[in-house]
């Protein structure tokens, strides 16, 4: 099954790929980056379909679309393998990200977005209880689902368990942790788990894991959005990999 993908950034890095099967374009006079998207368009022999706006709301289904949606392939999700691979064809430690059941498609693309910035060499997610790649992640992520690993799997902790037994380091992050992220060691092979918007990490998991961290909080509100905390733990993972 195709998925629409939605927005100018989103559709152009989409067509980057050679997966858009057809672009569909708003009727009018549309200035500025549309113009990008339609030539690379024509260039990769896309097949491009002129439609008036009603038509794009009603495939968009409330989403914002800025005049231009991408029917694309369907997204081929890797394996834990092949994310240990590429942390391995890149001559890294690696680098993953674990979500336990970020349900928001929002959420999950600006993960995408921010675990692709920051170098992670993939991120896993459970088959049941969580947002899949779709077109809402597509645009959240800024066309970020094209170029970083994702791998479903149907037990978070028995891949944890797996990679453990890789001397992967399994980091989760928690409110109640003792150990502050950035005063941690977060060098060589590692994993951060990264919990639900609402819950956090499941008891379980949290117990799986070989040490947990947190982020310093100094207002009265007591966390951060589950994609900001994410983003403020990778980059500092990515500033100890650099020093």
């Amino acid at each position: 099954m195709d998925e629409l993908i939605y927005g100018r950034n989103a559709c152009l890095e989409a067509l980057n790929t050679g997966k858009v099967e057809e672009l569909y374009i708003q009727k009018g006079n549309l200035k500025g980056s549309i113009e990008k998207v339609i030539g690379r368009a024509k260039n990769k022999n896309v097949i491009i379909k002129t439609v008036d706006k009603k038509t794009l709301d009603n495939m968009a289904k409330g989403e914002v679309h800025q005049g231009v949606i991408a029917s694309i392939s369907s997204f081929e999700y890797s394996s834990v393998e092949d994310i240990l691979n590429e942390a391995k064809n890149r001559e890294e430690d690696p680098f993953i990200v674990i979500l336990d059941e970020i349900e928001d498609p929002h959420n999950l693309g600006a993960i995408i977005r921010s675990c692709e910035t920051a170098g992670v060499h993939g991120v896993i997610i459970p088959k049941r209880r969580s947002a899949s790649i779709n077109s809402t992640v597509y645009k959240s992520s800024a066309g970020a689902c094209n170029y970083l690993k994702v791998a479903k799997v149907t037990n978070i902790n028995r891949t944890i368990d797996e990679l453990k037994e890789k001397n992967i380091f399994v980091y989760g992050t928690d409110g109640d942790a003792k150990s502050y992220y950035n005063k941690t060691n977060l060098t060589g092979p590692i994993a951060i788990v990264i919990g639900n918007e609402g819950k956090g990490i499941s008891m379980q998991i949290k117990k799986n894991c070989d040490d947990l961290i947190k982020i310093p909080m100094r207002g009265k509100i007591t966390s951060l959005n589950a994609s900001n905390a994410c983003a403020v733990v990778c980059y500092e993972v990515l500033r100890q990999r650099d020093v």
